[in-house]
């Protein structure tokens, strides 16, 4: 019987949750049909031999500046860098303005967000004044759970003190994701800040500002029997003390926290790389690869945070934290697994069967019958040198221009629907809310 499908790749090397072979995969209505080999009839067919066909990236830490610093970046601008990147999918965070912390300003963010080209979903933003609204927000259609600062960012968004912190772990139900800092000690520490020597970003920011946190946050969880997410880890230590407390605390580890080397490239790059938690140095780096390696990391992601060239040559520390990331995600991560530090498979389930599994992603996340016919295909042995004309964010820039790399983004397909192609916006402007399995609603 000859099958029909809107969409036919055929010839790619698949990775999903069975292992990396040559299949082809059908897609109807924007949902994967069938695996195997394949023959039918089909409105497309995209030629996928020698490229490998991976389930949709997914970046679950993207600030994309709508609304309020629209100078920066917007959710159009931002979603164009994801899909130009490979990235199906983005997790997009509260300290925005006005702060995403009621159910008005979530709907004001998904109204705007259907000029996005990538699906998406909003974090509510946890505060002492909507904590007893948070389980009822922290449920709202479109949202993946709440966010909590516990270290000052850009933004005003902050938790610092415990007894908020408590309550918020009291009435919470699902994961949440928290900027870990301590606020307390970041002031304490601020003369250690050195005026145009953004290395001494890490000196201000030190290690103990984040176990000191991370421990308050673990014990806070622990006492609550919450699950907890926390983000962008930039020390060694965190990673070995959450490696014992994986019963309650899920982990995320970045790209820049993985490939820079602070020693090196502070005096190279300045407030470029300036971000919090700050990068630090290779012994850092080195060792949180350690344990990335013993399966201690959940999920990648970016913290996209662009800010403009303008912003960051303020000189020191007048000077924003953040750095554009969702554009550069895969191919930085690709050549991470061409020099042997990761396993492709391992890539996959960084960012896409891991975010689905923690975040509860309903038919997202792998590539299987059933599921959103969402992939990012890739060539794993073109070498490409990373620009800043390359770069769709508003910003411009990155702090990877010059960057040679093994492993490129070919092709984003999001449900079905090509978005981009060979470098090429091919059909845009189609994202939609993701739906989370603790947020379905009933249906008549």
């Amino acid at each position: 019987m000859t099958q029909t499908f809107d969409l036919l790749l055929k010839g790619g090397t698949v990775v999903n949750q069975d292992g990396i072979g040559v299949r082809d995969i059908g897609v109807r209505d924007g949902g994967i049909a069938a695996i195997g080999v394949l023959n039918g009839d089909a409105g497309e067919i995209i030629d996928c031999t020698g490229l490998t066909v991976l389930p949709g990236v997914m970046d679950t830490q993207v600030h994309f500046r709508e609304p309020g610093l629209e100078h920066k970046e917007t959710l159009e601008t931002g979603s164009l860098a994801a899909v130009m990147g490979g990235v199906t999918t983005v997790f997009e965070m509260p300290n925005t303005s006005p702060l995403t912390v009621s159910e008005e300003t979530l709907a004001d963010k998904l109204k705007r967000a259907e000029r996005m080209h990538c699906d998406h979903a909003f974090f509510m933003g946890g505060t002492a004044e909507n904590a007893d609204d948070l389980p009822e927000l922290e449920r709202l259609p479109g949202v993946p759970g709440v966010k909590v600062f516990m270290g000052s960012s850009t933004g005003s968004l902050l938790v610092e003190d415990d007894d908020t912190l408590d309550y918020i772990l009291a009435r919470i139900r699902r994961r949440a994701s928290f900027h870990s800092e301590d606020e307390p000690r970041l002031i304490e520490r601020k003369s250690f800040q050195v005026d145009d020597d953004p290395s001494s970003h890490p000196v201000w920011r030190d290690v103990e500002t984040a176990m000191k946190s991370t421990r308050r946050l673990v014990t806070t969880a622990r006492r609550h029997g919450k699950r907890i997410h926390v983000l962008h880890i930039s020390t060694w230590q965190e990673m070995a003390y959450l490696a014992d407390h994986k019963d309650v605390a899920s982990v995320e580890v970045t790209p820049h926290h993985l490939t820079f080397d602070g020693d090196v490239d502070y005096p190279r790059l300045g407030t470029y790389i300036q971000m919090n938690p700050p990068v630090r140095n290779a012994e850092h780096r080195d060792r949180i690869w350690s344990w990335v390696q013993a399966g201690v990391a959940d999920i990648l992601g970016s913290d996209h945070a662009p800010h403009t060239r303008d912003e960051k040559e303020r000189g020191y520390p007048n000077t924003p934290s953040g750095m554009p990331g969702v554009q550069t995600l895969v191919p930085v991560m690709l050549n991470h697994v061409a020099k042997g530090r990761m396993t492709l498979e391992r890539f996959v389930d960084m960012t896409s069967a891991g975010p689905a599994r923690l975040f509860g992603m309903v038919r997202k996340g792998r590539i299987a019958a059933g599921y959103d016919a969402d992939f990012t295909i890739v060539d794993l042995n073109r070498r490409e040198t990373i620009t800043d004309n390359w770069i769709a964010s508003i910003c411009g820039w990155t702090p990877y221009a010059g960057m040679e790399v093994t492993g490129w983004p070919i092709g984003t397909i999001l449900r079905g629907q090509k978005i981009m192609w060979e470098r090429d916006l091919v059909t845009g402007h189609g994202g939609k809310p993701v739906r989370f399995l603790e947020t379905m609603q009933p249906q008549s």
